[in-house]
Formats: C-alpha cells, sequence, structure tokens
C-alpha cells in the first residue's frame, strides 16, 4: 500500500464531530451588574465619609470614657463650641484673616519657585544654584526666622508672610525641578523638533509631563504654609496684627477653653479637608487623570 491511499484511508475514516453551538444554553454574562453596596463603595466621598465617622466615633467615646472634658472633651462637646463660635462670626472672622495672609504667602512662594526651577532648568549653574540653596535653606525651620522676621519686617503681615514664603518655595521648587528632570528624552526631542525651545519647550512639554510632581509639590508646600501659619499666629498672633485661627487657638488655650482649642483645630482640618478633596481633587480629575498619567 502506497503512502498515497494510506493517507487517503485515514482522512475517509476519521470521526467527524460537530457541535450545534445554537443548543447551547449557558452564556457567561459579559458584565455583572453591581450590587448596592458595590455602587456605593465606588464612591470616594462616601467611603471618606464613612472614615471621618468612624474617627468621630472614636473621639466621642474616648472623651466620654476618659471623662475630663479640660483634657479631652468629647466631640459633640467640640462641636457644640464650633457652632456657637460658628454662628457668632468669630471663627468666620479668624478664619477670612488667616486665608487672606495664606494665599499671598502661598501664591508668592510658587511665583518664587517657578522663577528658580526655570533658572534651574536653563543652565548647569541654575541647577547648582537651586540644588545649593535648596540644601542649605529647605532643613531650616520657617517658624524659627519669625524673630528675624520681625526685625526686617516689622509688626505687620509681612513678617508672616515672609516666613510662608520660605516654607512653600522649597517644597514645591524640589518636586517641580524633580519632575522636569524625570521627563524623558523623546518628549524633549519631540519638543525640539516643533520648534520648541525655552519658555515654549517648558510650557507645552516639561509642564505637562511633570505635572503628577508639580501637583505633589502644591500639596506638600500648601500643608507646609498651613502648619507655618498656625505656629506662627499662636506665638506672634497679636504683634503681628493677624488674630487669625491661630491667636484663637492661643487665646482660648489661656481661657482653659479647651473645647474651643479643639475648635480651631477641627476648622484647621475642615480647611484641609475642603482644599484637598475640593481643589486638588479637581485639579487632578482634570489634567494628570484624563491625560492617563493616574491611575
Amino acid at each position: 500500500m502506497t503512502m498515497e491511499s494510506t493517507m487517503h484511508s485515514i482522512l475517509v475514516e476519521r470521526p467527524e464531530i460537530v457541535r450545534d453551538v445554537s443548543r447551547s444554553t449557558v452564556i457567561a454574562d459579559v458584565e455583572k451588574p453591581l450590587s448596592a453596596w458595590e455602587r456605593l463603595y465606588r464612591v470616594p466621598l462616601l467611603r471618606k465619609g464613612l472614615i471621618l465617622l468612624a474617627l468621630a466615633v472614636i473621639w466621642e467615646v474616648y472623651g466620654r470614657w476618659l471623662d475630663n472634658p479640660l483634657l479631652f472633651p468629647p466631640f459633640t462637646a467640640m462641636l457644640q463650641a464650633f457652632v456657637a463660635d460658628l454662628g457668632n462670626g468669630i471663627i468666620p472672622a479668624r478664619t477670612l484673616v488667616s486665608l487672606q495672609t495664606l494665599v499671598i504667602g502661598y501664591a508668592m512662594g510658587i511665583l518664587l519657585a517657578a522663577l528658580l526651577t526655570t533658572v534651574a532648568i536653563g543652565s548647569q549653574i541654575g541647577t547648582d544654584l537651586l540644588e545649593t540653596m535648596t540644601s542649605m535653606l529647605n532643613p531650616l525651620p520657617a517658624i524659627a526666622l519669625l524673630p528675624l522676621a520681625l526685625i526686617w519686617f516689622g509688626l505687620g503681615s509681612g513678617s508672616v508672610i515672609f516666613v510662608l514664603v520660605h516654607s512653600v518655595l522649597w517644597a514645591i521648587a524640589l518636586n517641580t525641578h524633580a519632575g522636569f528632570r524625570s521627563v524623558s528624552n523623546t518628549l524633549r526631542m519631540v519638543g525640539r523638533n516643533y520648534g520648541l525651545s525655552g519658555l515654549g519647550l517648558v510650557r507645552h512639554i516639561l509642564i505637562p509631563a511633570a505635572f503628577p510632581s508639580i501637583l505633589t509639590g502644591l500639596k506638600v508646600g500648601w500643608a507646609f504654609a498651613w502648619r507655618t501659619l498656625i505656629a506662627a499666629e499662636l506665638v506672634f498672633g497679636v504683634s503681628s496684627g493677624s488674630g487669625g485661627l491661630g491667636w484663637y487657638i492661643f487665646e482660648n488655650r489661656n481661657q482653659l477653653e479647651t473645647a474651643n482649642v479643639f475648635a480651631g483645630l477641627f476648622t484647621v482640618i475642615l480647611i484641609g479637608l475642603v482644599v484637598e478633596n475640593g481643589v486638588f481633587a479637581t485639579i487632578e480629575r482634570r489634567t494628570i487623570r484624563r491625560w492617563g498619567m493616574q491611575h
């Protein structure tokens, strides 16, 4: 028997298997519907709200268990003091004073950080200048400069703004410069192929590519500014004429109104939550998440 006939017999004798797909009743779910709990869990605001509620419950339980309002008042006592001073206008007035000073110092810090970073990416001497100044001044506590600021700028808001600029400047400059240095050479060459250089390259290539690091620096700078402002007002609130939230906390501490002290701290926390989850989260959602740079 030849090989051709053998192959022919094999092909003829092989049983054919035909499956009728139309009779199959098992069809996998392409998209499984979410349960009510899973839909709620996907809401970030609700998740964070549950965390805050749990912390408030722990605060209330510990305060009642300690049973010493002078040392640690319950959450409800603090909330009563907060609502009372919110209604009589004390907390809004103090908050407005603090925010005005904070925004001025924060904006000036951003402008100076942008200037230093632009100089740093333009030349090696600029990079050395930024790194040297950051190494010298960044570890220096901002509040330690306040006595000198009072001598230089007098008893006014200028002294507080000076230390705010110091606390904001280096955090933003460091993160921005690190973000610029992490931009790939491929993107830089693409920008140069389009004829971009100098500020044009920074605006259209470097800033979008480094924006995650820039946004991180802005967040860190905002937190540092809040810390410095409250500390400065605690120590020199009246001398600088600020009379902000820091001085509100200091006054109530002297009067042994611990619930009001916590009310002032609670106000600072609320503003931080609003800025973080409102302002910065919106910027993040409309920029780096839309660009696919963050999940």
